[in-house]
């Protein structure tokens, strides 16, 4: 039997339902397998799913457990431009390739968190990435992404719009595809206030919701780590921020320079050391913390891109700022849980 979407079967099914923009219009709708026509088969009911999914939520390449009969169910909330979404069933694996992005123009980010016990393992922007129970990772609905998973999983995401969140933090794209520990102050925050928000009954005032978005915003910000400027600059204000500024740009444009000092910076903007370790610490972190962290960073791009599998992992260390590759190892298994050469 053909399982092409028809307008009977679409309207036979609760599914959730996008505007044009890729908005909900309702606050909160579910799309399962279980309102399927009873009398398809397990194959047929898959591809009507996701013929489904495909019209109505977005362009995504699915295949299931070939050891447990098909399921699936998604809820979704919407706050705002953003949504919260839950997904659970035997998808096994997902697939966003650049025929799909082209299908549905889907720009946003996504905040995948695994809320299952199987590992959910994937690839994007030349990293690999890999997520076990309570952990999460930044993606990207414009870029190509694969996701694998077990025969039965259970995840959530956070989407939100492109341009909202590129406009709160900088560089947010450096962020992807970078595992985010499941004991992550901020993400135990932000899982309890999203289900408070969909718990909840729907948000009716304009101002409740552009609150509730900002925090969701800014939660992820400091889920991912890219709440980093942004936030230490709204606290300042004229001259002050704009030598913070300074500094700051300073230290990103010359971390990798072994040595590199608050001595150096400060001479270069013509500023005191005192006042340069003051305004640092006054926005959250010391000056070689700052230095440390923009180095790990830079190690682990590196070690994910795969244009760099034949350099050796002291070399990366030596272009990312580390003389001491003894204490770059230490460093970064401290910082990431893992050794450099796991992370590849």
């Amino acid at each position: 039997m053909s399982t092409a979407l028809d307008k009977t079967q679409a309207s036979s099914i609760r599914c959730v339902s996008w505007s044009r923009r890729g908005r909900l219009l309702l606050k909160k709708n579910v799309f399962s397998s279980v309102d399927l026509p009873g009398h398809l088969d397990d194959g047929a009911r898959f591809s009507l799913w996701q013929d489904i999914h495909v019209a109505e939520i977005w362009s995504v390449e699915y295949a299931i457990s070939r050891k447990l009969p098909f399921a699936a169910a998604i809820e979704a909330t919407a706050i705002g431009p953003l949504v919260l979404g839950q997904m659970a069933g035997t998808i096994q694996h997902a697939s966003r390739k650049a025929r799909n992005i082209a299908d549905d123009g889907r720009d946003g980010y996504l905040l995948l968190i695994n809320n299952g016990d199987t590992r959910l393992s994937g690839a994007q922007a030349g990293r690999d990435y890999s997520v076990g129970r309570g952990e999460a990772a930044l993606v990207s609905a414009s870029e190509a992404l694969e996701m694998s998973g077990g025969d039965s999983n259970i995840w959530a995401n956070i989407v939100v719009p492109r341009d909202i969140l590129e406009s709160a933090f900088a560089h947010v794209e450096d962020r992807l595809a970078l595992t985010i520990a499941a004991d992550n102050e901020a993400l135990g925050m932000l899982r309890r206030y999203c289900n408070f928000l969909e718990a909840g009954p729907a948000l009716v005032s304009p101002d409740l919701v552009a609150h509730a978005t900002q925090t969701i915003v800014d939660l992820i910000g400091l889920v991912t780590g890219a709440k980093g400027e942004p936030a230490e600059l709204a606290g300042l204000r004229g001259l002050r921020a704009a030598r913070l500024q300074a500094i700051l740009d300073k230290m990103r444009d010359n971390f990798a320079d072994p040595a590199i000092s608050a001595q150096q910076v400060a001479h270069q903007l013509r500023l005191s050391v005192r006042y340069v370790h003051d305004i640092l610490q006054e926005s959250g972190a010391s000056f070689a913390e700052r230095i440390l962290e923009l180095r790990l960073q830079r190690a682990l791009r590196m070690l994910c891109d795969r244009r760099n599998d034949r350099m050796r992992v002291s070399e990366i260390a030596l272009l990312s700022g580390f003389s001491d590759i003894s204490y770059f190892n230490r460093c970064f298994r401290r910082r990431f849980g893992s050794t450099p050469s796991g992370a590849r």
